[in-house]
């Protein structure tokens, strides 16, 4: 009778321990969970800083640049696909997308010195370069929140009640396009050497 009730008792424990990490990681999870989404929250929101901004400064090398139909339709198709973005996977992509289209205005911009010195497209311009240097903070912020969650649920015994509660890898991170390893060429004054 002794026996049982000791053997009992340290099932009970055992159970206790079991039941008490499971809690723990499962809180620790969700807080992370959270994490990410708060971080999504930023880039999501310089992101749509970035989208307001484009406007006003393609209105402005427009009346300096009216031939540039080409460079113009991109911005206002990258545009509309990060306005109509709801997944951080498309709104990653669409993000892509758009600075892909600004780096090919701002080559554009080169051609035109009066356009270089507008005001109103230096003030721009400027506000569009602390929004860039602000989504590459937040993208920063929001991979690392990220890497600590699936860090979290990597390790053991974390991984075995991270599926036992549904808790999954997320492997939405920001990564740089392809072709930003290569730099662009740039052309100045039109002629070539």
């Amino acid at each position: 009778m002794k026996v049982a009730l000791i053997i009992l008792g340290i099932l009970v424990l055992l159970g206790l321990g079991v039941g008490s990490k499971m809690a723990s990681v499962n809180n620790q999870l969700v807080v992370e969970r959270e994490a990410i989404a708060a971080s999504w929250a930023q880039v999501d929101n310089v992101l749509q800083r970035r989208s307001d901004l484009i406007p006003n400064l393609v209105e402005t090398v427009k009346g300096f640049a009216a031939q540039e139909k080409e460079v113009f339709g991109a911005i206002a198709n990258a545009r509309a696909a990060m306005m109509g973005a709801r997944t951080p996977q498309e709104k990653i992509q669409a993000s892509g997308q758009l600075e892909s289209a600004l780096g090919r205005l701002m080559v554009v911009v080169e051609n035109y010195p009066a356009l270089r010195s507008s005001e109103n497209f230096m003030r721009l311009q400027d506000e569009l370069a602390g929004t860039e240097n602000r989504i590459a903070v937040e993208r920063g912020r929001y991979n690392k929140a990220v890497e600590t969650y699936n860090k979290t649920i990597g390790v053991f015994p974390n991984n075995l009640f991270a599926g036992i509660l549904g808790f999954q890898r997320n492997d939405d991170y920001f990564r740089a396009d392809p072709g930003a390893r290569t730099a662009p060429a740039v052309k100045f004054g039109g002629s070539e050497k």
